[in-house]
């Protein structure tokens, strides 16, 4: 499939199917996510993909620290608020959402809820973690972007759905502990990925992209 296809037709995925991608197809595709471009060709993601009991480790031990009330202490400075018309756009984003489940405005308990779905992963069969030494800053967090972009469009090729996360680097200390991470190593964001549930609601979510005049200029 075409990239200029891909990038038409993928959506964030929030509900997947529980079937595991086979081993030997999950080599294939982190390692040719492995030619990612980065600066200086320093590559400096520490990828880390959880499955099974790990992953089901990791969603109890976040549902444990999401009901003992703790505040998010990432690794990294996820505290921007946005304004203007990026703010315009983060609401156009969650109203899409959720009224492709039809959860009123209003209804401040069951959008709870659905942020919730977050940390256990919408049940998909893997996630992965991206992680890098937290002294990389944003030059660091600039590859990794990158290279996520280029192993979502790597999984879409092989059919598979995923959802980009930053609410997965808000809770860093059960990563840390479960993955058995060195404290220099900061978990910047991650995503859940496998089989999309077509038949799922949720899955029916539809986003509007900007006009090109209004995003980019052409210098001559």
């Amino acid at each position: 499939m075409f990239i200029e296809s891909i990038l038409k037709e993928r959506t964030s995925v929030r509900a997947f199917l529980n079937k595991p991608v086979p081993k030997e197809e999950l080599i294939t595709i982190f390692e040719n996510a492995q030619l990612a471009p980065s600066n200086c060709n320093v590559q400096p993601w520490q990828t880390c993909v959880v499955s099974g009991k790990t992953k089901d480790k990791l969603k109890d031990a976040f549902m444990k620290t999401l009901m003992s009330g703790a505040a998010p202490n990432p690794d990294f400075n996820w505290l921007a608020q946005y304004k203007g018309i990026h703010r315009e756009r983060q609401f156009g984003s969650a109203n899409a959402l959720y009224n492709s489940i039809g959860i009123a405005r209003e209804d401040k308990k069951a959008r709870q809820m659905a942020m919730i779905r977050n940390w256990q992963f919408f049940d998909a069969p893997h996630a992965v973690f991206f992680t890098m030494d937290k002294y990389l800053d944003i030059m660091g967090a600039v590859d990794l972007g990158i290279y996520a972009q280029t192993l979502s469009l790597i999984l879409s090729e092989h059919g598979l759905a995923n959802c980009m996360q930053g609410a997965l680097g808000q809770f860093p200390d059960p990563v840390r502990e479960i993955l058995n991470l060195p404290d220099e190593r900061g978990i910047l964001f991650g995503m859940s990925f496998g089989y999309a549930d077509e038949e799922a609601a949720i899955n029916k979510t539809k986003t509007d992209r900007e006009l090109l005049n209004n995003a980019v200029a052409f210098f001559n």
